[in-house]
């Protein structure tokens, strides 16, 4: 259990999945968070949860709190920085989840190296995330081990090297939105071929929930298992092929490599 106080400067939904999820683990118990926002309505959210811990002011937040995390969106962190640098000491650790904000950064607006940068994605808020994390040199090792509990309480994470957060962003920053996609596609041809609407989505988004639990939990490479499922002239194979000649394992490759690459232009024009 995390003994630190933790604190979220911003109330917003992914600061909201992140305490639920410590709470809903055990990972941490409410006395121990704590969070600040200017909004009278996302204070009121947090204090359901986690009663007086809840604050309109960032500074009584930092002093409260040994680790501070800084859920605000990117163009508000200088902001924040700007208010909070003074008081933040060599006993904080700070983690960032402010989507494109490097470490160095982060260094340059709060004068501190002891900072943890993190990569969420939206399907944290059902406790299915897949976050990355990186840390800059002043991270203790327990830093990272903290962080790690944090995020895995709500899905899972990986420890990567910030030259690599980036790709990060282009696969599970922005994938859901491809396996949306593919959901919907899925669905579509479901009800092409008579099933109705809401059979065929249900069916369609179960379909890809368990292939992805058959990655994680047998650990087989996903052409493996495509092998069990492709039976020699079989209705698998047949829909196998449809997908290579419409070249769908390139698109998603390629969608991937795309957002990557437009995470790196945004990263280097700030």
């Amino acid at each position: 259990m995390i003994e630190r106080k933790v604190g979220f400067i911003g109330a917003g939904s992914m600061a909201q999945a992140l305490l639920d999820g410590m709470l809903r683990a055990g990972a941490a118990s409410a006395d121990r968070l704590y969070a600040s926002d200017p909004s009278a309505e996302r204070r009121a959210v947090f204090a359901e949860k986690i009663g007086d811990n809840v604050l309109a002011d960032n500074l009584q937040l930092v002093e409260a709190c040994e680790v501070v995390v800084l859920s605000v969106k990117p163009n508000v962190v200088p902001l924040v920085a700007e208010e909070i640098a003074d008081r933040i000491t060599s006993g904080h650790l700070v983690v960032s989840i402010a989507a494109g904000v490097t470490l160095a950064a982060l260094r340059d607006l709060l004068g501190t190296d002891r900072l943890i940068r993190v990569m969420p994605n939206m399907p944290a808020l059902v406790g299915a995330g897949a976050a990355a994390y990186c840390t800059l040199d002043g991270a203790t090792e327990q830093d990272a081990a903290l962080a790690e509990e944090m995020l895995n309480a709500v899905g899972l994470c990986v420890r990567v090297e910030e030259k690599h957060m980036d790709a990060v962003t282009g696969l599970s920053g922005s994938g859901p939105a491809y396996v949306y996609l593919a959901i919907g596609a899925l669905s579509d041809g479901g009800v092409e071929m008579g099933l109705p609407r809401q059979t065929a989505t249900k069916l369609a988004a179960q379909t890809v929930l368990g292939a992805a639990r058959m990655v994680l939990e047998t650990g087989k490479h996903p052409g493996q298992l495509v092998d069990q499922i492709a039976t020699p002239g079989g209705t698998t194979v047949e829909g196998l092929r449809a997908l290579e000649d419409a070249g769908v394992r390139k698109a998603f490759a390629d969608a991937v490599v795309a957002a990557t690459e437009k995470s790196r232009r945004l990263a280097q024009s700030d």
